[in-house]
């Protein structure tokens, strides 16, 4: 059997960028977690003599980093570069800019090490300070200081979420434990009315399956048949009552600081001038009322399927509200982790994965597909399409970075609003797109060129 023809790419041509010297003074900072390795890259003393280095170690104290600005600041130095493990540059990276520094963080794996040399602290320092000087190296996107406040809040609700999750999960663990199968009829406990009257009556000492079952509510009143099969035969004992309890105080500590949570991202929010509205008369304000010429930049977010107040609120956090650091909606959905990284060598292609983005914003992103799923919209319907032709993950995965899109154009654009294109534009488009192929293919083979315009709206 022969081997097929081998594909022709076609020849192209890319502008290279200009890798020199970019930055005459720069500084490259290896920080640990107690201190950190600080190279300075200087002019030569004298008249064709080489650039010097100066490589020192500097603790991470705010005295110390800030004599540091100070002996950057007397050097002239024009660009500071960092890399760090977890959140050591926190205090690097704040302290330098809030001095006037200006200051980039890069990637570890971008300022790598070049294999078969020394590797220490302070060999990293000088490596990162000469790819720095030579524009070598990509800073990583920092929000600035109010987004990373709202950052704080919102990452830190989201793990209080999670923890009253597991309380949740532990409960009915508990609770199967004691043979009293109440998840068996209530779908989820949490947030569950008829769940948590049964389970506080527990607490106080009944038994009775019947007088448990006619606490039911809701719709759960007319499966009080099922409900008292569950509870009937439950071993429901002391050491089961004391822990219930546990769980529940836990559970209600939870809500109230989530609720207080809430609270605070409104108000961090609201404070900040680009995430507010604008008045029919052109002034800025948290609540711009009716007739707004611009919603608030949470609201304009909540208006897509999927995404809710606080969802939209979360987005932001992560993304910031200027999107100039993103020039494209590809930019940013690249560094969510959403865009699929290529990876092909000579003939072979091999099938491309996910990048390593931010999985926040990732997750947010795939939680507002899964919120658009039972909709009847564009998003909804384009997820079920996608979900049969390439299984569910993937196309929650695929509608996120749509999402994701979407999200880019109406934070870059104030004044755009969300519009959806219905549950049935797939349907539309496809047969108006075919009709439009066929009628061109036809007047080609009469010789002749078309023009397609359309209509003014």
């Amino acid at each position: 059997m022969g081997h097929g023809r081998a594909r022709r790419i076609p020849a192209q041509l890319v502008e290279d960028e200009e890798y020199q010297l970019r930055h005459e003074r720069v500084a490259g900072i290896d920080i640990a977690k107690a201190s950190a390795a600080v190279c300075i890259r200087l002019p030569p003393v004298r008249e064709g003599g080489r650039r010097v280095s100066r490589t020192e170690e500097v603790p991470a104290t705010a005295a110390a980093v800030t004599a540091l600005a100070g002996r950057l600041m007397a050097d002239g130095v024009q660009l500071v570069s960092m890399e760090s493990t977890s959140d050591y540059w926190r205090i690097w990276y704040c302290t330098l800019e809030s001095c006037g520094l200006a200051v980039q963080l890069v990637n570890s794996a971008h300022a790598r090490q070049l294999a078969g040399r020394p590797k220490t602290d302070r060999a990293d320092a000088q490596w990162i300070a000469r790819l720095t000087e030579m524009g070598l190296l990509r800073p990583s996107f920092v929000p600035p200081a109010e987004i990373r406040a709202l950052r704080d809040w919102t990452r830190a609700r989201l793990q209080l979420v999670r923890d009253r999750t597991a309380e949740w999960q532990r409960l009915e663990k508990l609770l199967e434990g004691a043979l009293v199968k109440l998840s068996a009829v209530v779908s989820s406990l949490a947030g569950n009315k008829t769940a948590r009257a049964v389970i506080e009556a527990l607490v106080a000492g009944e038994r009775d399956p019947a007088r448990l079952a006619g606490l039911a509510l809701g719709s759960l009143a007319r499966r009080r048949g099922e409900l008292e099969k569950a509870l009937d035969g439950m071993r429901f004992g002391a050491h089961h009552r004391w822990l219930a309890r546990l769980h529940l105080d836990r559970i209600d500590a939870l809500d109230r600081q989530v609720a207080a949570i809430d609270d605070e991202i409104a108000a961090c929010l609201q404070a900040i001038p680009a995430a507010q509205g604008v008045t029919a008369s052109g002034a800025r304000s948290p609540d711009p009322g009716p007739g707004a010429a611009v919603l608030p930049a949470a609201e304009r977010l909540a208006e897509i399927p999927g995404v809710s107040p606080m969802l939209a609120m979360a987005i932001i956090a992560e993304t910031g509200l200027d999107m100039t650091c993103f020039p494209t909606a590809g930019h940013l959905v690249s560094w969510a982790g959403l865009a699929p990284v290529a990876r092909q060598s000579g003939p072979r292609q091999r099938k491309p994965g996910k990048g390593q983005g931010d999985g926040y914003l990732r997750r947010y992103c795939t939680q507002a597909a899964n919120g658009a799923a039972a909709t009847d919209t564009f998003l909804g319907e384009r997820l079920r399409r996608l979900s049969r032709r390439i299984g569910g993950a993937r196309a929650r995965c695929a509608v996120g970075r749509s999402i994701l899109v979407i999200i880019w154009h109406l934070l870059a654009d104030p004044g755009a609003r969300y519009t959806d294109l219905g549950a049935d534009w797939h349907a539309r488009k496809t047969g108006r797109d075919k009709k439009i192929q066929g009628h061109l293919r036809q007047l080609r083979a009469l010789g002749l060129q078309v023009t397609l315009t359309e209509p003014a709206a």
